[in-house]
């Protein structure tokens, strides 16, 4: 959940009313928001950058706010005042409208811009008056933008500017780096691309943006009709139309990789400070012209309509409301409500604000937000269920035990782990054993799932290897294999998993655990293989020593194998001495 901080005292005021800090605290509760923590600035730069720093800082109190993470129009001190003025019925919902100027500021977009960031909208607030309290709001509301729905800028890049400095229409185009050159934001030369790149390699606050077009052939660039550079989306703005405290007239332009998620970040910012303009919520669109020809004038803020029943409300929560109860409940959440004469149904306004609004659950949550939670009586279910252990789990926890008792350690390994890890190490091909691969990994060292226990034992091991001989290790977890007939394209097998490591290879002591293990399971040796009996036999694994391997059979079905780990695994993995190892699947034992 993100936080947001907000200064107490300029929260009271822009309240109307001063709230004891338990009063604030079940106020936020009401809401569905949450009072995470109480300070003050000295504190919190003292925190985040020393003692030095906070001398003579303000001894402001601070309120640290959790705001739920799709509740976008909450990010800053706007929203959240008019959120809860809603809520407590002293304002209604505000209407956002767009205007209708004779003549639209307009913006082309090029074809080039498809190749590193194919969505731009824009729009321009009008007359606003800033005081350095709405300034700082307006700034900190694009880094928690950023943050949040952008992902850090890699989907969603907001640049504002000065409309007076600046002359339109505007040219969205995407350029080689070396053909890029301008003034960037608190600059005080011109810098190529290429150069501002290795600048800000060096500055903590912008290096980690760089990788997102970095290695792009061409970036995205932003010019006003007379060549002037607005921004380097999504890296920096220009230095020329930087906005002020005098800034008058805003030209919000936003690109993004995704063009709803663009059309919400910018109906958010317009919204929460058209409340500045000379004309409260009155927003000027933008016409782009994209790369096909087609117009779009954003911003849109599109108010829609959906019905949702009291009954299902009802049921739902478990409440008895009327739909007159509920329609006052939801306006009071900026849901504009009204029952319908001729049905009954609650008909809700969604505005362009409450994009997390998707279906009849979201607005039943509202309602239960606005009828609060310790509100709803507690109840017997209707049913009669009875909880239970999910047979698995059960069955893992109990072997653990016994596992611990027969004196091995338990070990705890990442599900991800290298192409090597699965492969290559165990003397196998990543394409024989099907891993998930991870499309984007960081590290090397997570590049696929695992689909064995064992490489992860091993390298346990190895990080080990100081420890007093022999070393008897083992871990109950899940492999993931792919599998095109699941939904989400691969499944999970619980698997068992242990080594033994010495000077010797110790074949006898992984066959004692085996025969261990199925004595719990009260399943018993036999050449047979009939119901609940289980047999060895010769086998070879590309992982295991030639004629040191061996398949565990239950009723004609491999359920495992057991053996002693090559000599290439054991270099592979950087141990020493020699390995026996084994690894079984446990949800056999389930079906």
């Amino acid at each position: 959940m993100p936080t947001i901080s907000v200064n107490r005292d300029l929260l009271h005021e822009w309240l109307g009313k001063k709230y004891s800090e338990e009063e604030f605290d079940e106020l936020c509760f009401e809401y569905g928001l949450e009072l995470d923590e109480v300070t003050s600035v000295k504190e919190q730069i003292q925190k985040e950058q020393g003692d030095a720093k906070a001398e003579g800082a303000s001894d402001d109190i601070i309120y640290k706010i959790d705001v739920p993470a799709n509740r976008y129009d909450l990010l800053c001190m706007e929203g959240l005042v008019r959120g809860l003025k809603v809520f407590l019925k002293q304002i209604e919902p505000p209407r956002y409208v767009c205007s209708s100027p004779p003549d639209l500021i307009k913006m082309n977009q090029s074809h080039a811009t498809l190749e590193v960031r194919a969505e731009v909208v824009a729009a321009v607030l009008r007359n606003i008056s800033f005081t350095q309290e709405r300034y700082e709001s307006f700034i900190d509301l694009q880094d928690k933008l950023h943050q949040n729905i952008g992902r850090k800028r890699s989907l969603v890049s907001i640049g504002t500017h000065d409309l007076d400095t600046i002359q339109g229409p505007f040219l969205y185009d995407a350029r080689k780096p070396t053909d890029i050159k301008f003034k960037a934001l608190g600059q005080t030369k011109e810098y190529t691309a290429v150069e501002l790149m290795e600048l800000y390699s060096k500055e903590s606050h912008l290096k980690s943006y760089l990788p997102i077009i970095r290695d792009k052939p061409v970036y995205p660039i932003i010019y006003d009709s007379n060549g002037v550079v607005l921004s380097m989306p999504p890296i920096i703005n220009g230095e020329h139309s930087k906005i002020t405290l005098n800034t008058k007239n805003i030209f919000i332009e936003i690109t993004a990789t995704d063009l709803t998620k663009a059309k919400i970040t910018l109906d958010t910012i317009v919204a929460m400070y058209s409340e500045y303009c000379d004309k409260p919520f009155i927003i000027e669109p933008v016409e782009i012209t994209r790369p096909d020809g087609k117009k779009l004038i954003t911003p849109e803020l599109k108010y829609r309509k959906e019905t949702v029943s009291a009954e299902y409300i009802n049921n739902k929560i478990g409440i008895k409301q009327s739909a007159e109860q509920h329609a006052d409940s939801l306006t009071r959440m900026c849901l504009k409500s009204k029952v319908l004469p001729e049905n009954g149904k609650i008909e809700v306004e969604i505005p362009p604000t409450r994009s997390d609004i998707m279906h009849a659950c979201d607005i039943m949550e509202d309602c239960a937000v606005a009828y609060g939670f310790n509100n709803i009586a507690f109840t017997f279910p209707k049913s009669v269920t009875i909880g239970a252990q999910f047979k698995l789990n059960k069955l893992t926890d109990l072997l653990r035990i016994d596992m611990a008792a027969a004196g091995f350690t338990e070990g705890l390994s990442f599900a991800l782990c290298s192409k090597d890890d699965v492969g290559r190490k165990l003397r196998d091909g990543v394409k024989d054993i099907h891993p998930v691969h991870i499309s984007n990994p960081k590290t090397l060292e997570f590049q696929v799932t695992r689909t064995s226990l064992l490489p992860g034992l091993l390298k346990t091991a190895a990080s080990n290897r100081n420890m007093p001989l022999p070393m008897k290790l083992f871990e109950i977890q899940d492999i993931i294999f792919k599998d095109s007939t699941a939904d989400t394209g691969s499944r999970n097998r619980r698997h068992l998993a242990a080594i033994y490591y010495n000077k010797t290879p110790g074949f006898e002591v992984i066959h004692g655990l085996l025969d261990r293990i199925m004595q719990l399971l009260d399943i018993k040796p036999s050449d047979d293989l009939g119901p609940d009996k289980y047999k060895i036999q010769a086998a070879e694994n590309s992982a295991f020593f030639p004629g040191r391997c061996a398949d565990v059979m239950i009723n004609g079905k491999f359920v495992g194998k057991m053996g002693v780990l090559h000599p290439e695994v054991i270099t592979n993995f950087e141990l020493v001495y020699p390995a026996s190892a084994l690894d079984l699947d446990l949800q056999y034992f389930l079906t």
